[in-house]
């Protein structure tokens, strides 16, 4: 008989058995002879003559062999460790059910083995039970099974591990996980795997308690956890009936302070408010948050607190509990800081720019920060880099402790400046080379600087041709030349975008179709193998508008940019045209036909600034807009709604833009200040009395003047919640007291900014959330609004992003908002403001541009409009919200 070697019998002796064959034949051991040779008392020697290798059918015989660690011509005693450990050997490999060595026949002193296997099984296919399609696909990337895989215990065991660590990811502590197996019908030795799941319950962080708290409150040292929250709760009567009578108490004895005591204590224990963090436990997350306590010690002065000990412990199914004890330490503060090794800078320069005094709380993150970089400002770092000194390097060393006192040095080695030797762009397989390299800060032969790659970074993402997020400067030092080569990475994002939108105006539903090329090359216009599908990769701009509600109304437009005028310097020049017709549908030939035709041309220039900083522009731009009206009287309340009107205009805007990256800002600015004017043609015709003659005279030639302010500052609170503070201003007037302000140009506050007449009239329409479209407007003839002469409008945002692929950056904002519009300068008054807030969320679609869908409610009403505030949903189209 055959011993066989099964799983339970792995780790004892293996009894080597010879197998005698019933046929009679030169290679058969005969009872009695050879086999009595064996004996387990005096182990006989034998010379491996053969191995051969039985019961594998997908695995290498010669491997297996190899494997095994047995060669021909080995000696070896049988019985003995040789065999025992062969078979362990094969064994470990995880590929096999049953094991065993046999001999196949004894000659001489040489022995002929035989290795019988029985292979696992291998994977077929694997389904899931218990869990959604979109969990199943996104476990099937994880777990990486696939058809040939040999099933192992081990791969058995790392897929359920796998499961489990991706919902406890997710807060399900209790997830269970079986796997079934069952032998595939068409397949020898092939299995199928059904993978159980069952979720059950999410575990939730019921409380967080911390011990060891002397110098801080509870709070302070629990918000320093980042994403390990305990759940909200609101139990407004639990210990109600006691907070009452100690209330009760406190009024009756004037104790003030243990009132608001109480009262503090009663919030604390039965308003438990949770919004922007899940109370899920992660046990990365929850390490990273030990940290992060200690971290906020430390910047307290307190350098040797540490955590004595911590616990995660159910409470029950649902709920589990953490235990925390922190040994403070004592508080220490700075005492002597000295500089050694600065030569470039002298260490009193050092000490103003490293921005700690003597006396001053011992605060390591600060120490790091000042000392290395700190985005909110200067720091020794980049002082040093800024500079070329790339190779520079600051060590603090506490040098003496002493009682609460600590002296620090900090070693410099400064090293030599270094010279950018070589600058290349990876990733930008559409946009050409000449429109990166011309926005690069950073040029081959410069010193190198920290800020200049910095700003690098920024203007390639404020092209909008890349995906912000994925921006990546590699800085390659050559310590030995003392060069630096710089690589920028960038990932290709759609620049082009399509809208197709409807928006309300006139009791009508108006269409709009517009494509925007933004990375468009005009000089390839021409060249058939460029179109793909439309020429592109020279960063110029090619915009084209349709809009329509019927015959009655049909706009279009066309707009050209070139960013780089010349390819010298970032000179943009700008043309576009516009016409527009609003009709009441009669044929030409019908006298009471009316209609309103607008034709339109603008060219400007806009330039990038050196003074004060060069994140300054300035632009100028000429604007003509001829006005054809005819019996336009009761749509227009201009004379006799008839008559020809001219706006030729210039236009100066001064700006400065330093925000991030343009489609999620996290900090910088964006601020213009605008004066578009015409010429005073009142002022050369003195001899005219405006305020009898009418308006088709009054105002063939429209003259005003009007400015414009725009204030939007972003601040990130935390790591990508971001503070959006905005302020906009506008103000018409006019230089003839007599002729008074155009009807023309004015400003129509109120909804979403889409009417889709943003050029009847000339009007300016600015969105404000809460309220009907252009409701905040002065009513004056026939209950029309005419527009407003000065408004105002004011916007808190708090932004959270909830994804920032390139593909389709989401993110959720919540607002307050405030403004409101005015006839005249003289009724103007900043706290009379029509208020609304709301939430909502934005979406960017490469194809598209901005998407956004807000909910606002409007809490002033408007008079003459009772359904303009209250609730209102608004849709968003290229941040037209904003």
């Amino acid at each position: 008989m055959i011993k066989v070697v099964r799983k339970k019998l792995v780790g004892f002796f293996i009894v080597i058995s010879f197998v005698l064959f019933t046929n009679v034949s030169s290679a058969q051991i005969n009872i009695g002879s050879d086999l009595s040779r064996i004996s387990y008392n005096a182990p006989t020697e034998y010379i491996i003559g053969g191995i051969e290798v039985e019961g594998v059918e997908y695995l290498d015989k010669n491997v297996i062999v190899m494997l095994s660690d047995l060669e021909i011509g080995d000696r070896i005693k049988i019985p003995g460790d040789e065999i025992t450990g062969a078979i362990r050997k094969l064994w470990d490999q995880g590929l096999f059910d049953n094991i065993s060595i046999v001999a196949s026949d004894i000659k001489s002193n040489s022995i002929f083995l035989k290795i019988i296997l029985h292979e696992r099984p291998r994977l077929s296919k694997f389904s899931f039970e218990g869990i959604r399609k979109t969990e199943a696909d996104d476990i099937r990337e994880k777990i990486n099974l696939t058809r040939g895989d040999v099933v192992t215990d081990h791969l058995l065991i790392r897929t359920k591990n796998i499961i489990k660590d991706f919902y406890a990811d997710k807060g399900y502590l209790n997830s269970e996980v079986n796997i079934e197996e069952t032998p595939d019908k068409r397949d020898l030795n092939f299995v199928d795997l059904l993978i159980k799941i069952k979720k059950h319950g999410k575990v939730k962080i019921q409380e967080i308690n911390i011990y060891g708290i002397k110098n801080f409150s509870y709070d302070v040292v629990k918000s320093s956890m980042k994403e390990t929250k305990a759940r909200g709760s609101f139990t407004p009567l639990d210990s109600l009936g006691p907070f009452i009578i100690d209330i009760a108490s406190d009024v009756i004895t004037l104790k003030f302070k243990s009132m608001r005591d109480n009262a503090i204590a009663y919030v604390k224990n039965n308003f438990k408010v949770n919004i922007f963090k899940g109370s899920k436990y992660i046990k990365s997350n929850y390490k990273d948050d030990l940290d992060l306590i200690i971290a906020k010690y430390n910047k307290k002065g307190y350098r040797d607190a540490h955590i004595v000990s911590d616990s995660v412990y159910k409470l029950d199914n649902e709920n589990i509990a953490i235990d925390i004890t922190i040994d403070e330490g004592n508080k220490y503060y700075f005492r002597n800081i000295s500089w050694v090794g600065n030569t470039v800078y002298s260490s009193l320069f050092l000490s103003t720019i490293l921005g700690i005094q003597p006396g001053d709380v011992y605060n390591l993150e600060l120490l790091e920060t000042n000392l290395q970089y700190n985005p909110a400002g200067f720091d020794v770092s980049s002082l040093y880099m800024n500079n070329g000194y790339l190779f520079f390097n600051a060590t603090p060393v506490e040098t003496y402790v002493e009682n609460d006192s600590i002296d620090l040095e900090i070693r410099i080695f400064e090293g030599k400046q270094a010279r950018i030797k070589n600058i290349s762009v990876k990733g930008n397989t559409k946009t050409n080379d000449h429109v990166v390299i011309r926005e690069l800060r950073t040029r081959p032969g410069q010193l190198f600087s920290r800020e200049d790659v910095i700003r690098t970074t920024r203007e390639l993402a404020n092209l909008r041709y890349f995906d912000p997020e994925s921006i990546a400067p590699n800085i390659n030092p050559n310590p030995i030349d003392g060069t630096v080569d710089i690589e920028y990475v960038v990932e290709e994002t759609s620049a082009d975008q399509i809208e197709l939108s409807g928006g309300w105006g006139y009791g009508r539903i108006i269409g709009t179709l517009g494509l925007s090329f933004n990375n468009f090359s005009f000089k390839n216009f021409f060249n058939a193998n460029a179109w793909r599908p439309i020429p592109s990769g020279d960063g110029q701009k090619l915009s084209l508008r349709f809009q329509t509600y019927g015959a009655d109304y049909m706009s279009w437009s066309v707009s050209f940019t070139e960013p780089w005028l010349g390819g010298r310097k970032p000179n943009a020049l700008t043309v576009s045209y516009y016409y527009s017709i609003y009709s009441n549908g009669l044929p030409k030939s019908d006298t009471l036909r009316a209609s309103f035709v607008i034709n339109g041309i603008s060219a400007g220039i806009g330039k990038r600034l050196t003074w004060p900083d060069d994140f300054f522009t300035l632009y100028h731009g000429i604007n003509i807009q001829l006005y054809n009206l005819q019996n336009y009287a009761k749509i227009f309340y201009i004379g006799s709604g008839s008559g020809t009107y001219n706006n030729l205009n210039y236009e100066i805007i001064f700006g400065r833009n330093s925000i991030d990256q343009p489609i999620y800002p996290r900090r910088g600015s964006d601020i213009s200040l605008g004066l578009e004017l015409t010429p005073p043609y009142s002022l050369f015709s003195p001899e005219k009395d405006y305020s009898q003659i009418d308006d088709t005279e009054k105002y063939k030639w429209i003259e005003y003047h009007k400015w414009k302010l725009k204030a939007y500052w972003y601040f990130e609170l935390m790591e990508k919640l971001v503070l959006a503070t905005k302020f906009r201003f506008g103000y018409l007037g006019y230089y003839n007291y007599d002729l008074g302000v155009t009807p023309f140009d004015r400003f129509y506050l109120g909804g979403d900014g889409l009417s889709g007449t943003q050029n009847f009239d000339g009007r300016e329409i600015i969105s404000m959330r809460g309220y009907t479209n252009e409701s905040i407007t002065p009513f004056f003839y026939e209950n029309r609004n005419i527009g407003g002469t000065v408004f105002t409008r004011y916007t808190l945002e708090l932004r959270y992003p909830l994804s920032l692929n390139p593909s389709s950056t989401i993110y959720a904002l919540t607002f307050v908002e405030a403004g409101n519009s005015w006839l005249g300068s003289q009724g103007f008054n900043p706290f009379d403001m029509k208020r609304s807030a709301g939430f909502g969320v934005r979406v960017f679609l490469p194809m598209f541009g901005m998407l956004g869908l807000d909910w606002a409610y409007g809490f002033d009403p408007i008079y003459g409009i009772p359904s303009a505030n209250g609730s209102h949903f608004h849709f968003s189209l290229n941040q037209s919200l904003d």
